[in-house]
């Protein structure tokens, strides 16, 4: 039944109810070829959950029949959820690392008559032996930093024979020939072994279906229609192994938005979902739009963005009712910063009820979590670091295992800094590799913090340090607290309130030593940024004179003006005097608006905050927003009469 529609197939009414116009196309298109071009918050889960309960409940497929791919164990746990609530069982939703598995599992043997490898947990043993011998600074490279270039190569499809002839422009975390050295021995190691990887499982199953067709056969005889969410984030492996299964087929679904392809260190390429329709020219293309988690002015600063994309061109509009204008402001320097965004997060919370768990702070690498996070300590507010909190990391971690075996009388400083010495600490490095950054960066600040510890307590020991350092950053819970995440992390989450702070060039886009990320792909990762927030958006840079404000500022059209100046520094006490004719004419309008409001005057600004307003005569959003007592809620309600009364006095 080819092309079905509603009109020709079962009622489908229960399944489509609460859908909009473009769901409901997508849910209806029953056949494939089909791209569902999904814009943020646009309901993407929602519409292909519902368009497989459509395809079995019209009876165009039995549940069985279906696949559908994810690319996390989460996501497809989540999707079989709603489609059980739509009363849809046996649909098969996998991750691919999963499928493959699954198959090889029950095929290889079969049709080989070898037994399947073992799949190893991680990589990192087999590496650090490898990682061991190499010279120094290389040596002290996160193991993590090389498996992911292997992980690059292998879903590449780039054995250690071709390595050094593809790598192109790409720039490995240490010298090409050393890599080469790691990645050949890793794979002769493994194959010794007679393991397999979580890249092979996809590379043994393309093989498999390759020289035996017969079990290529096996599966496409057991799965007939297939849907992939994420479509943007395929790299050539997954794609590779989908063909397999789909054969001469075109029942394939997929959904994606190149807008938020921002994967590429592991092969992933939107080119896979901006040339669908030039392998399949007769399919059904579905643009998802209508955006259900952001407020219009923060979508409006997406949109923006959105031209210097690149791909196929989407606009997100808004299902949710007006909100605050995002904030966009610079501060004195990193410090100023970062004790902004803390105040901010204490006035949402307080101020505005906004959960501490719906609190998020974005950032482009590990490295920058350190000072939000002392920060925050500091100030009392539970936090949550989901990439690794600094005394997890790398660094710190082997400085304070170290420490632990250190003769209890050595001298803080000294022995801090000897530590880390051995631990390959360079402070004229500039690394190529993330992690190598954020691991040279955290070495450098348990320098920083034994020198400030010693300072202060000059006769302190070891055990009072690492016990300073346990309480500093004692305030983390797990599943509690502000978020600190990287951007990639962030990515599928979202939250009432966002901030982006260290908007500056180097940082996104990032750069470090002879490393320098793809401009399109940073551009993209500030997308996701911003789209991830509902109902607060704040973007901060300092300005210190290193390095300037990011360019993506310039293309949304945002401010990237110099040092703030006292009346729009980060929210600061001011001694405000209580007088003078500004004073009385913003108490005047209070008075008249607290009246138009009913409500007392003193619920819509006390004499404190109009006299700081004077005080500082506040030019725009950004001034108001650095006064205390000055919330988003009040922004959005009082800062255009207020700022009108500024500006005529």
């Amino acid at each position: 039944m080819r092309g079905a529609r509603v009109g020709e197939v079962r009622d489908l009414g229960g399944v489509l109810a609460g859908l909009n116009d473009s769901q409901r196309e997508a849910a209806l298109a029953l056949r494939g070829p089909v791209a569902i071009l999904a814009g943020a918050g646009t309901g993407k889960t929602t519409t292909i959950t519902h368009r497989i309960a459509c395809q079995v409940q019209s009876g165009e497929f039995d549940a069985g029949q279906i696949l559908a791919v994810t690319f996390t164990d989460k996501a497809a746990g989540e999707l079989k959820r709603r489609l059980q609530a739509l009363g849809i069982d046996g649909v098969e939703a996998r991750t691919f690392h999963s499928a493959a598995l699954s198959q090889l599992s029950r095929l290889w043997s079969s049709h080989t008559s070898e037994p399947l490898p073992d799949v190893l947990d991680h990589k990192a043993p087999l590496i650090a032996s490898l990682a061991n011998a190499l010279p120094p600074p290389h040596k002290f490279l996160p193991r993590r930093e090389l498996a992911g270039e292997i992980e690059w190569a292998k879903n590449r499809m780039i054995p250690p024979a071709r390595y050094l002839a593809e790598l192109g422009d790409h720039e490995p975390p240490i010298p090409a020939e050393l890599m080469l050295r790691i990645f050949d021995g890793y794979e002769r190691r493994k194959r010794a072994m007679d393991r397999l990887d979580f890249e092979d499982m996809l590379g043994l199953a393309l093989g498999l279906f390759d020289e035996h067709p017969d079990a290529a056969e096996v599966v496409r005889s057991r799965f007939s229609a297939f849907t992939v969410d994420e479509f943007q984030d395929v790299n050539p492996l997954q794609a590779g192994l989908l063909d397999r299964w789909l054969g001469p087929r075109d029942d394939l679904c997929v959904v994606g938005d190149d807008y938020q392809t921002i994967y590429a260190f592991t092969g992933a390429s939107p080119e896979h979902l901006l040339g669908f329709t030039q392998r399949f020219p007769h399919a059904t293309v579905v643009r998802l739009e209508e955006n259900y988690r952001s407020t219009p002015e923060i979508l409006e600063l997406a949109n923006r963005l959105a031209p210097r994309l690149g791909g196929i061109r989407k606009t997100l509009r808004a299902n949710r009712p007006p909100g605050p204008s995002p904030v966009a402001r610079a501060a004195r320097d990193e410090g100023a910063e970062v004790t902004a965004v803390v105040e901010a997060v204490r006035r949402l919370h307080q101020d505005e009820a906004v959960p501490l768990e719906e609190i998020a702070v974005l950032y482009r690498i590990n490295a920058r979590s350190e000072p939000f996070e002392e920060a925050f300590a500091a100030a009392g507010i539970p936090y949550q670091v989901r990439d690794g909190a600094f005394l997890r990391r790398p660094g710190p971690r082997a400085v304070l295992q170290r420490l632990k075996r250190t003769n209890a009388d050595a001298g803080v400083l000294e022995a801090v800094v000897g530590i880390t010495d051995q631990l390959g600490y360079d402070p004229e490095a500039s690394p190529d590799a993330d992690e190598e950054v954020t691991r040279q960066s955290d070495l450098a600040r348990m320098r920083s913090l034994a020198a400030e510890f010693e300072g202060a307590d000059p006769g302190g020991d070891l055990a009072t340090f690492q016990a300073e350092l346990a309480h500093r950053f004692s305030t983390a819970h797990s599943g509690r607290g502000v978020n600190l995440l990287t951007y990639h992390r962030a990515k599928g989450l979202e939250f009432d309130a966002v901030f982006l702070p260290r908007l500056v060039d180097g940082e996104l886009p990032f750069r470090s030593g002879r490393a320098k990320a793809d401009p399109q792909e940073e551009r993209r990762l500030l997308y996701v940024g911003i789209t991830r927030a509902r109902r607060y958006l704040f973007l901060t840079w300092p300005v210190n004179g290193r390095s300037g404000p990011s360019p993506f500022l310039d293309e949304m059209e945002l401010s990237r003006a110099g040092p703030p100046a006292r009346s729009s520094a980060p929210r600061v006490a001011v001694a405000a005097t209580r007088g003078g004719p500004l004073f009385e004419r913003l108490k005047d309008w209070r008075r008249k608006r607290a009246q138009a409001d009913g409500v007392p005057a003193y619920v819509v600004f006390h004499d404190r905050t109009l006299a700081e307003i004077a005080e500082r005569e506040c030019k725009d959003w950004a001034d108001l927003a650095a006064v205390s007592g000055v919330g988003p809620a009040k922004l959005e309600r009082y800062a255009d009469e207020v700022l009108a009364i500024v500006a005529g006095a």
